[in-house]
């Protein structure tokens, strides 16, 4: 009887300690990932800046830059300016005297990149444990895909048809946005300017944009190119707005990311940090803030050039690319909530879009985008000449296109508290 008792006492300790060994084996594992995936996107920096909100930003050898990584860009050339001059906003019927031209961000009062150099928010370890995976961090984005000119597809949410085209808008699961789009024509760039929140965000899994967005290509493997700001605490360990790109080839499924998480997006600014915390931000009934971007191709290199305001940001290159290697088929400008609690899953979340005031509320206290432009084969900037607003939810979020006057441009009011009396 002892002896029985004896052997199952062994049995369980070597049980425990085969368990033991295997946890630690399993540890190791994937302190041995996360220092490989550290070292993959955190390059080798000239220069290091600490920055007031906790941030570090690396000051990285422009040719040592992530962008690098990816195959097509081996023997990539950088170039620093478009080779034409793409033309400036002139009109005055959609100035707003009330707000401000900003794109200040904070690491800046701590020290600047020198010459030669990008700046590149350091990842943390911590960041990087809060992903669903090591391989999918940073590539959080919608997995449903659009279609472009396709007809009676009754998976469709929403469609659109304008000049002899015609594009259904898929719903984009634990998405919930809020839009001006346009469409009918080839577009190779888009402009406006964001008016900049610090809307509240519920949970660390869940984030909140307002942007622009320029899309083309068929069904799961449509291709996409953003560019705004977000307030996302699982990716940036706060919720400061911060301004980011994001681009994909497939519908956000394998390939692409945010800023400069994965290889693709070549950055030539010294100045312009992406993923980095922006200031000021607008307040309710005060003071209004807005940052001017623009996405614009230039037909000769076939690069998609950013700009923030004034500063040139870099481009995405067309070895990247294959449906935008020469144009965009839809522009879209608005807002976008990520969460699993939107679209008839209750309690609804109350992580806000854009101010967290609804589009009606107006100017001070919802969100906007104005100046909206594009660009076309012309060359030439200008107001779209077809739109239309949408919403997924619009009891939580609203898009409206309201103009004041025959003097004034219409201007793009987006937003929501999300959950309330009328969003339970």
């Amino acid at each position: 009887m002892e002896k029985r008792i004896t052997l199952r006492l062994l049995s369980v300790i070597a049980l425990l300690v085969l368990s033991s060994v295997d946890v630690e084996g399993k540890a190791r594992k994937i302190t041995s990932e996360v220092d490989r995936k550290l070292k993959l996107l955190n390059k080798p920096a000239i220069k290091s800046i600490k920055s007031e909100d906790g941030d570090i930003i690396d000051c990285v050898d422009i040719y040592k830059q992530p962008a690098f990584d990816h195959p097509a860009l081996k023997n990539h050339k950088i170039e620093m300016r478009p080779s034409i001059s793409f033309p400036s906003n002139t009109t005055t019927a959609a100035k707003n005297e009330s707000s401000q031209q900003v794109l200040s961000q904070i690491w800046h009062k701590s020290g600047s990149c020198p010459k030669g150099t990008i700046p590149i928010r350091r990842i943390t370890r911590k960041e990087l444990l809060r992903a669903a995976s090591i391989e999918h961090f940073g590539r959080e984005g919608p997995r449903s895909p659009f279609v472009a000119n396709t007809t009676n597809n009754q998976s469709s949410h929403f469609v659109y048809r304008n000049n002899g085209t015609e594009v259904n808008v898929f719903p984009l699961p634990d998405h919930s946005t809020s839009y001006l789009i346009t469409l009918g024509y080839s577009y190779v760039g888009a402009r406006g300017n964001i008016n900049i929140w610090s809307p509240r965000v519920q949970s660390p899994d869940e984030y909140t944009t307002a942007q622009i967005w320029l899309k083309s290509g068929p069904g799961d493997s449509f291709e996409s190119i953003e560019a705004g700001w977000m307030v996302n605490p699982k990716l940036f360990s706060d919720t400061q707005p911060r301004v980011f790109i994001r681009w994909t080839l497939d519908s956000y499924q394998k390939t692409g990311c945010i800023n400069l998480i994965c290889s693709g997006f070549v950055q030539t600014s010294q100045e312009i940090g992406l993923g980095s915390a922006i200031q000021p931000t607008s307040q309710r009934r005060g003071d209004q803030y807005e940052v001017d971007i623009q996405i614009n191709m230039d037909p000769n290199q076939r690069r998609w050039w950013l700009k923030f305001g004034d500063d040139v940001i870099g481009y995405w290159p067309f070895e990247i690319l294959t449906y935008m290697q020469q144009k965009a088929v839809l522009v879209q400008w608005g807002g976008d909530v990520y969460s699993k609690n939107v679209k008839g899953v209750k309690p609804h979340t109350t992580t806000a879009m854009g101010s967290g005031d609804d589009a009606s509320a107006l100017l001070g206290a919802a969100c906007y985008i104005n100046k909206l432009r594009i660009l076309d084969y012309s060359l030439q900037l200008k107001y779209p000449e077809w739109v239309h607003t949408d919403s997924e939810e619009p009891y939580c979020y609203s898009a409206l296109n309201y103009q004041k006057s025959l003097a004034f441009e219409p201007t793009l009011f987006f937003g929501g508290p999300g959950r309330s009396r009328y969003c339970p």
